[in-house]
């Protein structure tokens, strides 16, 4: 071992002794930590790192066992193991019906549809604008054109909207103990979407929107934080009177699509998007009686300015705010 370099003496000498506690040896407290020895207790008095606070603050109990090691200078560098509780079998107690469309996210949250804007429409058309000025003349294999496409973020503005609507989204589920209900939409729904769209600048709009991504995105944070996902059957969600099931017409209003329509029964105006929302709700199971003569059915609150929230109910609380000023 000498010849190694890995002994220094001539008999073997312990420089590190780890030892590891049982329960009923050690006891904690945030001032002293006392370990029972042969002779007697020995009280220590802890100085925490900042990761310890982290998960004590955090809800992670203390387990039973703990270790610690001598050190020079008479200290002692303890270890704290933490554990943190099976968690509880989740229990839906209701439903956040969401419906991706090309422009918006709408979202049913007690009962109280919201309409989030996504800009979407904004960022395709403007990067198609710029891309056609860049590459007009030129190749897209040339450095210098790729590098200034490049610098256009589509795709990286896109991810950014999908992660943070996503994170609001299963955050308020995971909060209020529901399960999020979204359209089982096929592999290719944009494909399909565009079959019968004559329009070349909404055929681009509906394809670039990448409406699995936005479904997958709120998966994978739903699995993150535990909260269950329902694939409902998208099929003509929106064009069915949910108290009636009777068909609604769209009369024509000058846009792409007609946004409001009536119901053929009852007469009741339903916006595209808020009949979707409880639609998607019945099919998974919700049998919550839908309210009529809101004026949100025909005319629901659109937002624009909630990327930097912390929560939907923030947003629903600052346009109340909004509402009572004007």
């Amino acid at each position: 071992m000498k010849r190694r370099g890995r002994s220094y003496t001539e008999k073997p000498s312990v420089r590190r002794v780890t030892v590891h506690l049982d329960d009923h040896l050690w006891k904690f407290s945030l001032d002293t930590i006392s370990i029972s020895t042969k002779r007697s207790r020995v009280f220590i008095s802890p100085t925490f790192p900042k990761i310890f606070w982290r998960y004590y603050n955090k809800g992670w109990s203390i387990a039973s066992e703990a270790r610690f090691r001598l050190m020079k200078g008479n200290v002692v560098e303890f270890y704290v193991i933490f554990k943190r509780d099976e968690p509880k079998p989740y229990e839906p107690k209701a439903f956040i019906p969401v419906d991706l469309n090309e422009n918006s996210v709408s979202v049913l949250i007690n009962s109280k549809p919201l309409l989030l804007e996504t800009n979407t429409k904004k960022i395709t058309l403007g990067y198609e604008y710029r891309r056609k000025l860049t590459t007009t003349g030129k190749s897209t294999k040339d450095r210098e054109v790729r590098g200034k496409l490049k610098r256009l973020r589509e795709r990286d503005k896109k991810v950014d909207i999908r992660r943070k609507l996503a994170k609001l989204i299963v955050k308020e589920a995971f909060e209020s103990r529901s399960a999020i209900v979204l359209e089982d939409l096929p592999r290719r729904s944009p494909e399909h979407m565009i079959k019968d769209v004559k329009d070349k600048q909404l055929r681009l709009r509906i394809y670039r929107s990448a409406f699995s991504s936005m479904k997958n995105a709120i998966i994978e944070k739903a699995r993150e934080f535990g909260v269950p996902v329902l694939l409902v059957n998208p099929s003509r969600t929106s064009t069915v009177c949910p108290v009636h099931g009777t068909k609604i017409v769209y009369q024509p209003d000058g846009g792409d699509a007609p946004r409001v329509g009536v119901c053929g029964k009852g007469k009741e105006r339903w916006h595209r998007d808020v009949v979707a929302l409880y639609n998607l709700a019945r099919r998974a199971g919700d049998v919550s009686p839908v309210p009529l003569g809101s004026k949100e059915s025909h005319d629901p609150p659109t937002l624009s300015g909630w990327l930097r929230a912390k929560s939907l109910h923030s947003i629903m609380n600052e346009h109340k705010m909004i509402e009572m000023k004007v």
